[in-house]
């Protein structure tokens, strides 16, 4: 596995004070390569790990797969010196499975701030829903209120760089967070989640919540939607397309939640309120 994080040399300003040169720590953001039966088909800039769940996540968001049973394979490819890389990594399917429509690669890469870039057109980003979201899942408000920080407490690597995403899979029912992913992008966060849920066969996450440490745009409620994750929740806003999604696939999509607050943009019927509850 490649490096998570590097030190680097910087200046340290604080007005009023004595300015300090010091060794920081940064993520570290590198391309990943993704093939399809040795055929490029996308490029990524993430935090190197857990790069097979990213690959296979993505490949469930693109709509190429829906389960973890459909990739035979996934492994880095060696470099031109014959040793194993870490930048490039190919996906063989399984047999019987259709590789990807060539109209529906990304034609440049995808950057650390951007899920959805380089698609061939409009069109191609509005991937189909994968199953249908009717999940009968019904969470405590004062569940959902406590994943923000159990998120934030989980994060070890944005502990050490203050410059990373994360996104974690919760059990609505149970409170219980069953895997936690960092990277760069908060695409790729949700990708290495998905992946991992569709390699353990957990696909469709019925009666899971997705949360996510920043905000949620289109692409993490399409990633969502494409998992069957019934609440997608967020410490900060969600974008005008991401509530339009949402509410088409049948999502409950959460912002602002930070504290005992939170915002609910649609399928408010499945958060539960609390007794004590005043409504205005």
């Amino acid at each position: 596995m490649g490096r998570i994080t590097a030190r680097t040399r910087v200046t340290r300003i604080t007005v009023g004070a004595r300015t300090a040169h010091r060794e920081d720590t940064v993520a570290v953001e590198e391309p990943l390569e993704i093939r399809v039966g040795r055929t490029p088909y996308a490029v990524t800039m993430r935090t190197p790990g857990d790069d097979v769940d990213l690959a296979i996540g993505f490949l469930v968001s693109e709509g190429v797969i829906v389960r973890g049973d459909q990739v035979a394979s996934a492994m880095h490819c060696a470099g031109p010196d014959g040793e194993t890389g870490y930048n490039v990594l190919d996906v063989k399917l399984a047999e019987g499975v259709s590789a990807p429509d060539a109209s529906l690669r990304r034609n440049h890469p995808v950057t650390s701030s951007c899920g959805v870039c380089g698609k061939a057109s409009i069109e191609a980003v509005h991937t189909r829903t994968a199953y249908p979201i009717d999940d009968p899942l019904a969470l405590e408000a004062e569940r959902l209120a406590a994943f923000p920080d159990r998120l934030r407490a989980g994060q070890a690597i944005f502990e050490r760089t203050g410059g990373l995403h994360a996104a974690a899979l919760f059990d609505g029912r149970t409170g219980e967070m069953i895997v936690l992913r960092e990277d760069v992008g908060r695409h790729n966060a949700v990708d290495k989640v998905v992946g991992w849920a569709a390699r353990e066969g957990m696909l469709p996450l019925r009666g899971m919540v997705l949360q996510v440490s920043g905000r949620v745009s289109f692409e993490l409620t399409q990633k969502a939607s494409m998992a069957g994750i019934p609440v997608l929740a967020a410490v900060s806003a969600p974008s005008s397309l991401a509530v339009e999604h949402a509410r088409e696939a049948g999502i409950t999509l959460v912002g602002f939640l930070r504290g005992p607050s939170m915002v609910v943009y649609s399928g408010a019927e499945r958060i539960l309120e609390s007794s004590t509850a005043v409504r205005s």
